[in-house]
């Protein structure tokens, strides 16, 4: 029986990164993955002529050596492996209280400007929050270094005292803070938060300093993103793994994981996808790229218990729907003016409006409609193939929206709600839903059905605010189970940086721990 360092479980963005930073540092690392090819969600095909982009619109810039991702990336042999394309203004929000479309900058200083100038009455709260937000981003990439950090205690230092003013707010929800600042002005509110569902679907229960973190990462970077998709950095990150003398087997499914005692190697169960061909491996460390809740199963009785205990009481994240059209001529011509643009419901007259939006789907399409993020991917250098021209909609989605047991049923509610949109898209820009030439439909139950993510969540645990200062909920590689780790969105924060993060954080505990 073959025996490894490392065993990773799932070669998503998480999983592929933590092993090309073991297999680099010597380690050998297998990694095992169901699907046909890497990625998990990090992942980019086609449908017939029309290139689908499974999750990738902008990430904060890598180059940046404050991002999070900067360090982790440039260890695991990938930040130069792929081309990351500036996606030029941050967003351009639409509808809900706006009036006029306002256009977020990708940068603070010009995001101050443009803030200001927009709602004059709220200056000193726009400067305010701004401030905090650059200091709480900025404190944070200091901070995710690690130990890098602490080699140079002054900079160490200066990070916690730029955190020092977020303690007096720091269990409040992104709504408390932003009645705090401006009170009933709903439209700089919604003008900061266009893009609420890249992080969660409630402005009320989405932790304060996790908003300031995530959006101060790309005004204090630029937004991103992968030339080619999101594709390129998950095969970059294989080769990684490869060139440094580990393995990376497709279309092989974990079927069970002995634990071993007292820091024995666990044995690795796999087998074909139809149940065929097991084999078996052993594993000094095991790291999983799956949901706590997906992992379980797999192991003894006992080890799943304890597993469960340890999660029980986090809140799994949002879940999103997302349409992909193909478009006979590029957006702009239907008159998309911007790479990213969010648009509010136009019934939406206060930000916490927006939590309204992701059971919409549980009924049939009417007036009503959710918020939703669109991407023109013909907008920048993205790489992505045309024609026909990709336009990317996403927008909150709830698991319970989708009935499952009749799958007749599903596609056509899905058809109904497809075409709905399509319609409401032309409301905004005229003649759009003649220029569709193909189409991809992706709810959550997709994203549950192939990710096996409970409740269709994308973005691993809620960022719920924390009970206390002192009662923060862990976000950790390390489990309840020795020598099991996890690196993915549920060992830290969802997105593109928290994954990345969460596995250069796994990665250094094996490495310090072997």
């Amino acid at each position: 029986m073959a025996r490894y360092d490392v065993v990773v479980i799932g070669a998503g963005l998480g999983g592929l990164t933590a092993g090309a930073i073991l297999a680099r540092a010597g380690r050998k690392v297998l990694v095992i993955e169901r699907s046909n090819s890497v990625g998990g969600a990090a992942s980019s095909y086609k449908v017939g002529d029309l290139f689908v982009e499974g999750s990738l619109h902008e990430t904060s810039d890598p180059h940046d050596p404050r991002d999070p991702k900067h360090g982790v990336l440039k260890r695991a042999g990938v930040i130069d492996a792929v081309k990351w394309i500036p996606a030029g203004a941050f967003y351009e929000a639409r509808g809900g209280p706006l009036g006029e479309p306002f256009v977020m900058p990708d940068n603070f200083d010009a995001a101050r400007r443009a803030l200001t100038e927009r709602f004059p009455e709220a200056r000193t709260g726009i400067h305010q929050l701004l401030e905090e937000m650059e200091r709480i981003a900025a404190a944070a990439g200091t901070l995710s270094q690690g130990r890098e950090a602490l080699k140079n205690p002054r900079q160490a230092l200066g990070a916690l005292l730029k955190l020092t003013p977020a303690i007096r707010d720091w269990r409040l929800s992104l709504s408390q803070k932003l009645d705090r600042t401006f009170g009933d002005n709903e439209a700089v509110k919604c003008a900061l938060a266009a893009n609420l569902s890249y992080y969660h679907d409630d402005p009320a229960t989405l932790w304060w300093v996790f908003f300031a973190m995530a959006q101060g990462g790309y005004l204090q970077s630029g937004g991103r993103y992968v030339q080619g998709g999101s594709q390129r950095l998950s095969s970059a990150l294989a080769r990684a793994i490869r060139a440094a003398g580990g393995e990376v087997m497709v279309r092989r499914v974990v079927s069970r994981i002995a634990v071993g005692s007292q820091g024995g190697p666990s044995i690795v169960t796999h087998t074909a996808r139809d149940g065929t061909d097991p084999g078996q491996v052993e594993g000094l460390r095991i790291v999983s790229n799956a949901a706590p809740s997906a992992l379980a199963p797999l192991l003894p009785a006992a080890v799943a218990q304890k597993l469960t205990e340890d999660y029980a009481q986090r809140t799994s994240s949002i879940s999103l729907f997302a349409l992909t059209l193909g478009l006979s001529k590029p957006p702009r011509e239907f008159g998309i003016s911007a790479y990213s643009t969010q648009l509010l419901p136009r019934d939406m007259k206060r930000l916490s409006d927006y939590a309204q939006g992701a059971a919409l789907m549980a009924g049939e399409p009417g007036e009503r409609m959710p918020p939703m993020s669109v991407v023109d991917y013909a907008a920048i250098d993205s790489g992505v193939p045309a024609p026909p021209y990709v336009l990317s909609i996403i927008g909150p989605d709830l698991l319970s929206n989708w009935e499952s047991s009749d799958m007749d049923a599903y596609r056509e509610k899905r058809g109904r709600w497809q075409d709905a949109i399509v319609h409401y898209l032309s409301s905004f820009y005229p003649g759009l839903a003649d220029g569709v030439v193909a189409s991809s439909f992706n709810t959550a139950l997709s994203v549950r059905q192939y990710l096996d993510a409970p409740g269709g969540a994308v973005y691993g645990f809620a960022p719920t605010p924390p009970r206390s200062l002192w009662r923060m909920p862990a976000r950790s590689p390390r489990t309840a189970v020795p020598g099991l780790y996890l690196a993915s969105a549920y060992a830290g924060f969802g997105g593109y940086t928290g994954v990345v993060q969460s596995a250069g954080e796994c990665a250094d505990m094996i490495l310090r721990e072997q």
